[in-house]
């Protein structure tokens, strides 16, 4: 009975004494080299206004404090007057401690939670890629500059094939921090920061993405990640048109890419589609007054025979690029593309972007020019 009372009044004294209450968050301070009395800001970031203040305070002793409440796990920056970098912080309802380095942000000790210390360890590979990027520049500057001027393509082309070894090296690192850190909010940022590339590869995305801990997928920046990944599979004006590739009726493999001109259509059509073959003339008597102009099309066929397939395009004197994979409906490029109906045509620019969607006849024609024109 004895043994009871005392770990109740244990639990209970450990209970009173902690700081940090449900939804809370405790973030204690320390920086060398700053005078008293700048200020200190916790900042929050927000999508579509940026960098929004949460709270402000004054450096004293060289310690500083913020408390408040916090719902879910969630990236801050804490800004001190005068030193040059923004430090990064995960909030989340725990008592963290944060030790900034005033010349390296990198540098910054954080803890008090797991998500702090996985960004302590993200950081310290990110130091180490610092590290080996200025190790490469003094090694490959003076060498690439007097290549460079010397007009020594082969050598500049070896330098340049060397630094995009390195590139790769650390972007498959940050592939590997992300399957090992499934638990881990860095590795939600990591991949949401992968759409900020021109032609972000869509389905790298989703496999990290559904690779992550239920709990970070159901978080503010893992909502987000699947709201993206859902608008990029939707083809629309004005987005990019996701590669695709399937085989030819000679039976070679053909991508969008490879088949791209100054403006290109991407045809879907089937042989056993009636307003398909009534629209193919059309398709034809454009083709043959653009092409050389820079016009391309590459039609993706639904038809399921083969045979069904040849003969239509022999037939109809289709004479640009063709692809199916034979599956009707369920073919593989129509589903990336949410097509369930056809004739239906996506019109790209020189760049992949889709220009305008399912245009026929004197319309389709009139947009062809127009967008041929503008690329002169």
């Amino acid at each position: 009975m004895k043994k009871i009372i005392v770990f109740l009044l244990i639990t209970a004294t450990l209970i009173s004494c902690s700081k940090v209450g449900e939804n809370e968050f405790i973030v204690n301070g320390k920086i060398a080299g700053v005078p008293d009395g700048k200020i200190v800001t916790l900042e929050r970031f927000d999508d579509t206004r940026g960098a929004m203040t949460v709270d402000t305070v004054k450096l004293k002793d060289g310690k500083f404090s913020f408390k408040g409440k916090i719902l879910e796990p969630e990236m801050h920056s804490i800004r001190v007057e005068t030193v040059p970098s923004s430090s990064f912080i995960i909030i989340e309802n725990n008592e963290i401690d944060i030790e900034i380095n005033k010349d390296s942000i990198l540098k910054n000790k954080v803890t008090g939670s797991y998500n702090n210390e996985q960004l302590c360890v993200f950081n310290k590979k990110s130091l180490d890629n610092e590290q080996k990027k200025k190790d490469f520049n003094t090694k490959y500057q003076a060498k690439f500059l007097a290549a460079q001027q010397n007009k020594d393509t082969a050598s500049m082309k070896k330098i340049g094939l060397a630094y995009e070894s390195l590139e790769k090296e650390f972007s498959t690192g940050v592939e590997e921090y992300i399957s090992s850190n499934p638990k881990s909010l860095i590795s939600s940022l990591l991949i949401k920061s992968l759409f900020n590339k021109f032609d972000p590869d869509v389905k790298k995305i989703e496999r990290l993405y559904n690779g992550l801990d239920k709990s970070i997928q159901k978080n503010k920046v893992g909502v987000s990640i699947l709201k993206k990944l859902n608008e990029l599979k939707t083809v629309g004006v004005g987005k990019k048109a996701p590669n695709f590739s399937a085989k030819n009726p000679d039976g070679k493999v053909v991508s969008l890419n490879e088949s791209l001109g100054k403006i290109t259509i991407i045809d879907f059509w089937a042989s056993w589609c009636g307003p398909c073959r009534k629209e193919n003339p059309n398709m034809v008597k454009l083709y043959s007054e653009f092409h050389d102009k820079g016009l391309n099309i590459i039609s993706v066929s639904l038809d399921k025979e083969a045979a069904k397939w040849k003969e239509a395009i022999a037939t109809d004197k289709l004479s640009w690029t063709h692809i199916s994979n034979l599956q009707e409906f369920k073919d593989p490029i129509a589903v990336q593309y949410g097509v369930n109906q056809i004739p239906t045509t996506f019109i790209l620019n020189q760049f992949g972007i889709v220009m305008a969607k399912d245009l026929t006849g004197d319309a389709l024609r009139t947009k062809i020019n127009e967008l041929l024109t503008a690329v002169k």
